[in-house]
């Protein structure tokens, strides 16, 4: 597995141009930020990623795995509307708080915009200052906080974009007598808008003592006085920061005016809450049991970026596992870690994928203290040697179910038959009670990009240069099958032989057929397009009904029976 932190991402973008896996929307007419478009191999892999996840978590409930209440999982199928009730969003919290902080570049002619916490600007933390102390451990060389504690900090002032900086503004700092070392904290750094720590030694009033001063636990403010333009590199025309809503909206009716407003949904989550009551009323499901659906989504994203990572269209693949609040617990840990383990069943795996919990000052708006929330994260070329956020996993309580039952005054309990106090007839008289929700969250571009990362393999030694490591079930193409030559019999016994792997595994992806150019050429773009095994009809193949069959990652090259082909491909497939 090749070190993603020595990948360049313009030679990824370059071959998922060339190839046909993604291209920029609207090209033609000069593109459009933060949508792409994908084409006919990026479209296929697109598909299989989707179609694994589906079949995996909705066909075979987690994998035909057993849940912690040692029973099978159950989850049922959804596709709800882009387009709800406006009501929807204003329950749920996004028409009133799904901001970005916003900062507007005064200084060039069509005022360009960016979020100010991807600025690698300065900030400064605003008064008062706390800190983290108590206990912390400098005696193995890196400092660690043993306990923690937050008290104000009267006489201090940290202006700085990171750890770097922080050094040298802190040592100029007369109320900080000595810095001690630093200490990072989050996932990428400062420029993603990440924690950063730094432990110095402070006069509180009392002497000086040791602290570890992070952005955690510190109210941060940006000065846009002190931060350079990203488009002009002056100074003084940047804007204070303003909340920009991430929610595209548009009209219904004939009728363009704020009573027809609705919104292009930013996440497919409340598309679920909200038919959870249809769905327990219409189907024989039972808590425990989950609500699964892919579809698009849409971010009025600031600043997108980074390829397909940050887009203002993208698709989602969500499962909302409802459960009793006592088995909460229980059951993310059964979907954090199962989820980590599928990621890594289709060829993502080594350094290049953690799982991070979130520390408490990470904890979203729904998630109460005490309940789990992590990320499944990828080491991208773009991030690296940190990582993004491939799919979250997150234990929402019920808050989304008790926002929806006190907006729309609809009873959104469930009555459990199996627990409450027992009857004279020793049977359960059931218990009402909101249901709590783990999430398991994933990016589907995310993950076809994550895909497309992890697969690009740089080899100088072959004629394309580069070939990509699909796993089998992923890859787009699942085999092709060539004539060595255009004569001498062999097209006529190929083409029979594609036809039957076509419609024997056709549903799965494409089958490809190419008599043209040298086997070499040939074999190189089958490289450069991920396919795993190439079947070819040589002249060993007149004599004696066998073929050539190459692997992509090996390169070796093996003869089998023609009559073997189609079991040979099911078994190296799992199908």
């Amino acid at each position: 597995m090749a070190d993603n932190a020595t990948k360049s991402m313009d030679d990824i973008m370059a071959l998922c141009k060339r190839r046909g896996f993604i291209f920029q929307a609207s090209e033609i007419y000069g593109g459009i930020n933060g949508f792409w478009d994908y084409g006919p191999l990026g479209a296929q892999l697109k598909k299989n990623l989707r179609d694994a996840w589906w079949t995996d978590v909705v066909m075979l409930g987690a994998g035909g795995q057993m849940g912690p209440d040692g029973k099978p999982v159950e989850i049922v199928p959804l596709d709800s509307c882009i387009i709800q009730n406006p009501k929807v969003w204003e329950a749920s919290g996004h028409v009133g708080g799904f901001n970005d902080p916003m900062v507007t570049d005064k200084s060039t002619p069509d005022g360009r915009r960016f979020r100010a916490d991807h600025l690698q600007g300065i900030y400064r933390y605003s008064d008062p200052l706390k800190r983290t102390t108590d206990t912390i451990d400098t005696a193995g060389g890196e400092p660690t906080l043993k306990m923690h504690s937050e008290v104000a900090i009267p006489n201090a002032t940290v202006i700085a974009s990171g750890p770097d900086e922080a050094v040298s503004l802190l040592e100029s700092d007369k109320s900080l007598q000595k810095i001690v070392g630093i200490k990072s904290i989050g996932k990428t750094g400062y420029s993603e808008g990440y924690q950063f720590g730094v432990l110095v030694m402070a006069d509180f009033g009392k002497g000086p003592e040791k602290a570890l001063i992070t952005t955690t636990n510190l109210a941060l403010r940006f000065y846009p006085d002190l931060v350079p333009s990203p488009f002009t590199g002056k100074i003084g025309g940047l804007s204070e920061p303003r909340a920009f809503n991430l929610m595209n909206h548009t009209f219904t009716g004939a009728v363009f005016n704020e009573d027809n407003k609705v919104y292009l949904r930013p996440e497919t989550a409340q598309g679920i809450f909200i038919n959870f009551k249809n769905v327990v009323d219409s189907t024989r499901v039972a808590l425990p049991f989950g609500i699964a659906q892919t579809g698009k989504a849409f971010r009025n994203e600031v600043t997108p970026r980074n390829f397909t990572f940050r887009s203002r269209e993208f698709e989602q693949m969500e499962i909302e596992f409802f459960c009793h609040p006592d088995d909460s617990k229980a059951w993310y840990v059964f979907w954090r870690d199962w989820r980590m383990a599928w990621w890594q069943g289709i060829g993502l795996e080594g350094e290049n994928l953690i799982l991070r919990e979130h520390d408490e000052g990470e904890l979203a708006h729904y998630a109460k203290e005490g309940a789990g929330t992590s990320d499944i994260e990828y080491k991208f070329p773009f991030t690296a040697p940190g990582y993004g956020e491939l799919e979250g996993i997150a234990d929402r309580t019920d808050f989304d179910l008790k926002q929806h039952q006190e907006h729309s005054k609809k009873k959104m309990e469930y009555h459990d038959k199996t627990r409450g106090e027992l009857a004279k007839n020793g049977q359960p008289k059931g218990e009402w009670y909101l249901p709590h929700v783990i999430e398991p969250s994933a990016g589907l571009d995310r993950g076809v990009l994550a895909i497309l990362c992890e697969a690009y393999t740089p080899d100088p030694d072959r004629a394309s240069g580069v070939y990509m490591k699909f796993h089998p079930r992923i890859s787009p193409i699942k085999a092709a099958v060539f004539p060595l030559v255009k004569k001498d019999g062999m097209p006529e016994i190929a083409e029979p032989l594609f036809a039957e792997l076509r419609k024997r595994f056709g549903h799965l992806g494409t089958i490809e057929y190419d008599e043209k150019q040298s086997i070499g050429k040939r074999y190189a773009r089958m490289d450069e397009a991920g396919c795993p095994f190439c079947f070819t009809i040589d002249s060993e193949t007149l004599t004696d009904q066998t073929v050539t069959v190459r692997d992509r990652d090996t390169l070796e090259q093996s003869r089998l029976a023609i009559d073997q082909v189609g079991d040979f491909l099911a078994g190296k497939l799992g199908v």
